[in-house]
């Protein structure tokens, strides 16, 4: 992905268990963030 780029739709847990959609948010500034994976370099 890029900077700007549409997210797909998608649907994750929240901390208590409830599940929410991307399309959920829609109107709403959302942040994504991606970050490498556990204990690798970078």
């Amino acid at each position: 992905m890029n900077i700007h780029d549409k997210a797909p739709d998608f649907t994750l847990q929240e901390e208590n268990g409830k599940e929410v959609s991307l399309k959920d948010l829609q109107g709403k500034t959302v942040v994504l963030y991606f970050y490498p994976r556990a204990d690798t370099p970078g």
